[in-house]
């Protein structure tokens, strides 16, 4: 088999491969490229009152707590703390994605939204559906990505070449 004919089977058949999880993975990369202007994928920055942090961990839980969609009871149902001081805001997310907005001199919550961003990476890596997803699909539909491009710029790059070739021979 030539090689050229081999590159194009490879070349159609591995964009088969690829579709889904790429369009999967172009999909989500474009809502996270946008995260900070969309408030649906990433809630808004509010401002508190800037300087250094005066609130104590029991008063964060207690403003936590205050939001009843967030469901937070106890410590457990708080994932991370995420602290701004230059914009006097503490970004509290909980297990289930809700994310409080927290003044960080007065304890005054600021913002309850509902954070979609930590899942679409999630769905961008793979990582969403499963391990296995992620390494046994996404990352070989990568390498076939590569695969993809590396042959598909060969097939643009071809006539190109054979043309200049033949006006040059001609000129020669």
């Amino acid at each position: 088999m030539r090689f050229n004919h081999l590159n194009r089977k490879v070349h159609y058949w591995l964009s088969i491969v690829v579709a889904l999880p790429l369009v999967v993975t172009a999909a989500t990369g474009l809502l996270l490229q946008f995260k900070k202007q969309l408030p649906w994928v990433q809630p808004k920055e509010q401002r508190g009152a800037a300087g250094a942090p005066t609130v104590t961990f029991e008063q964060v839980l207690a403003a936590a707590q205050s939001a009843p969609e967030a469901g937070v009871k106890t410590w457990e149902d708080i994932s991370r703390i995420d602290v701004r001081p230059d914009r006097g805001l503490l970004k509290v997310t909980t297990g289930t994605k809700w994310e409080i907005q927290i003044d960080t001199t007065s304890g005054q919550v600021l913002q309850v939204a509902y954070r979609r961003s930590d899942m679409l990476e999630a769905m961008h890596d793979g990582s969403f559906f499963s391990n296995a997803a992620k390494y046994g699909l996404f990352i070989p539909s990568g390498i076939c990505l590569l695969v993809l491009w590396a042959s598909g710029l060969y097939l643009f790059a071809l006539p190109l070449w054979r043309n200049w070739r033949k006006r040059h021979r001609k000129v020669a």
